[in-house]
């Protein structure tokens, strides 16, 4: 097991140099100079050199990269362009409101998910099962976007009900702060957890044809036992490599979800970096959400090792 982590140690190094070097330059190909929307659209000054040297955007693009990776070890992600703020200062404030909502969008898929995979595998071929399999359908098939978007026009049409423009803190309102997460929550758990609900009840509906479950069942166990001791963790394997690879999905559909619930987190920071080409802002942010999604899938790959000990000796 310990030669199988050092491994995968070992394999995310070239992966986050490759990422972090491709985050520095396809920024840089956005259409768009900062210092020319400074100039000619905000009228920060008149002199575009002034500006440029000042912010060190004069300077050679190597000589651009190496500070930036440079200031990678160092934790120093530079400051933002417009506001003069510290990146790492930024992230902070906004990072526990993109983490609580993902967090919380993580929570229902896993729970609806898992709970009416195994519902529907129970009742194959029963209307309950086409039921469930119908909304799963569903999920897989409407926007997030298209959905949250839906909620908010016929919730103010309809019930007189509108996202919260203000945030509520946690430690100030517990009730209020989840129920401001609720909504968003569940509308970015909703693609995920149809996922996890069609393969737990392709996958429980394999395990439950093996010999050792007919053999749990003649020996008189009850069917929750059977579920809980044998089947579903022999299930869950596949399932955890689809929610290794939903959760990259998920973080990216957090930048909508808190522009259409007003929500102050990192997603919305971020595409008002990208309206103003604040280059150190989209970089830290980006660098972030990507050493995330690279982590979660090495803890994928770890968790899939614990559950299936072929993998330990490979």
């Amino acid at each position: 097991m310990r030669r199988y982590i050092i491994k995968r140690l070992i394999l995310v190094l070239p992966t986050l140099f490759i990422v972090f070097s491709l985050i520095f330059l396809i920024i840089r190909l956005i259409p768009g100079d900062v210092v020319e929307m400074m100039v000619f659209e905000q009228g920060f000054a008149d002199d575009t050199e002034e500006i440029r040297a000042m912010l060190g955007l004069d300077q050679p693009l190597y000589k651009q990269y190496y500070k930036y990776i440079k200031g990678i070890f160092s934790l120093d992600l530079g400051t933002s362009l417009w506001s003069g703020e510290p990146v790492i200062n930024e992230l902070s404030r906004r990072l526990p409101v993109s983490f609580q909502l993902a967090c919380m969008a993580i929570f229902w898929a896993f729970v609806t998910g898992i709970l009416f995979g195994v519902i529907s595998a129970l009742k194959q071929d029963k209307p309950l099962d086409y039921i469930v399999r119908t909304i799963g359908i569903g999920g897989l098939s409407i926007p997030d976007f298209w959905l949250a978007i839906l909620i908010v026009v016929f919730g103010a049409i309809l019930f007189k009900w509108v996202p919260p423009t203000n945030y509520i803190p946690f430690t100030r309102n517990p009730l209020g702060n989840i129920s401001q997460f609720i909504v968003p929550s569940l509308v970015l758990s909703l693609y995920m957890s149809a996922s996890i609900m069609r393969m737990t009840r392709t996958m429980m509906l394999e395990v439950m044809r093996e010999d050792y479950i007919r053999t749990a069942i003649a020996k008189g166990l009850s069917v929750r036992v059977m579920i809980i001791r044998h089947a579903l963790k022999n299930a869950l394997i596949p399932v955890v490599s689809i929610m290794g690879l939903q959760l990259a999905f998920l973080i990216g559909g957090t930048i909508i979800m808190e522009q259409i619930f007003v929500l102050p987190g990192m997603g919305k920071y971020l595409l008002n970096a990208i309206t103003w080409r604040d280059y150190p802002v989209i970089q830290g942010i980006n660098l972030f959400i990507s050493t995330l999604i690279i982590t979660i899938n090495l803890i994928v790959d770890l968790i899939y090792g614990l559950l299936d000990p072929r993998i330990r000796y490979q």
